[in-house]
């Protein structure tokens, strides 16, 4: 018997009918947040909207294990749980933000310009400064600490000790950062189409080029071992295995396609990478065999995928459009 190579008959489609800034399971509750300042839940079937910034925008989000955190034009900094309920836990007064980060604690990070902000589990809030506008941010995997990536380089700070951020030095614009599961790596997109990345226990750079788009989607496998990127017309996927991780190494290719790659999510527990298309199409890859099953094929008109996440166990994936088409993959 032939093993299957189409999951589509296993997406259950969610109209969300504008654009998708993110998506997740907080909660185990399939969610998106929408560019309109919208998040919606989708509950036994049925979609329920909350609106997080009336009269305003969706700039960025994160989602964290309650919720999820978003960013507005309205500058507030807001917590939409997974029972539909809202929380104001900033208020930057009308300036927007920039980036936005979460811990699994319960820590929420954002930035305004070259302000950084970090806000506990308690909702004390520690402020610093980087050199330029913080364009990423991301914590730590285990305990509290936030790298924030800017012009030049990269600032690690610990918001709950009266020091002065480390500063990570690589001359150019950095605009995402992610951190390795095991915390010895760190890795930032930037705007000359490249990667970079430092290993943290000597600050070793690490130069990851040959990107014809930037790579705006990072994705650490769940053991640690591979980085995949999007960025060009398959996923791009760095070997992190080793202690000098990719330096000297070739990276792997997954999914060619005659589309760019916009968005990349390993799942949590096995080495399957969820690839998203510019021309909307996904596809899933197991590293082990490089043998792919299609979860979506293109849509004329319903633009790039801009979301893709995985539950907790693996079991559903969620995904969103450009043009607010979306759906949520069940695996038989």
């Amino acid at each position: 018997m032939n093993a299957p190579t189409s999951l589509t008959s296993n997406v259950a489609p969610i109209a969300a009918e504008a654009h998708i800034v993110a998506a997740g399971f907080p909660g185990g509750v399939p969610t998106l947040a929408l560019a309109t300042g919208t998040v919606l839940r989708i509950v036994d079937g049925v979609a329920h909207e909350t609106s997080a910034h009336p009269d305003a925008g969706l700039l960025t989000a994160a989602f964290d294990r309650a919720g999820v955190v978003t960013g507005g034009y309205d500058g507030r900094i807001v917590r939409t749980s997974s029972d539909g309920s809202c929380e104001t836990l900033a208020d930057e007064k009308g300036r927007w933000i920039d980036a936005i980060a979460s811990s699994p604690n319960g820590a929420v990070a954002w930035s305004v310009g070259k302000r950084v902000s970090a806000r506990d589990d308690k909702g004390r809030v520690r402020t610093t400064e980087t050199p330029s506008t913080a364009q990423g941010l991301v914590f730590a995997p285990k305990g509290y600490r936030v790298a924030a990536c800017h012009y030049n380089g990269v600032s690690l700070w610990f918001p709950n000790v009266e020091a002065a951020p480390e500063a990570l030095t690589w001359k150019g614009s950095h605009l995402d950062v992610v951190w390795s599961p095991d915390g010895k790596f760190i890795v930032t997109s930037m705007q000359e189409s490249t990667l970079h990345g430092w290993r943290l226990a000597d600050k070793k750079d690490m130069r990851m080029s040959g990107y014809p788009a930037k790579p705006r989607s990072l994705s650490w496998s769940h053991d640690g071992e591979w980085l995949g990127t999007s960025g060009a017309d398959a996923a791009i996927i760095w070997p992190f295995k080793d202690k000098d991780g990719p330096m000297g190494k070739a990276p792997r290719e997954c999914g060619v396609r005659p589309a760019k790659v916009t968005r990349v999510a390993f799942h949590p527990n096995a080495l399957v990478l969820a690839i998203g298309y510019e021309d909307n199409c996904i596809l899933l890859c197991r590293l082990t065999d490089a043998s792919e099953l299609l979860v979506r094929a293109p849509v004329k008109g319903m633009g790039a995928i801009t979301a893709l996440a995985w539950d907790k166990q693996g079991e559903r994936m969620i995904f969103g459009t450009a043009e607010g088409d979306a759906g949520v993959l069940t695996l038989p």
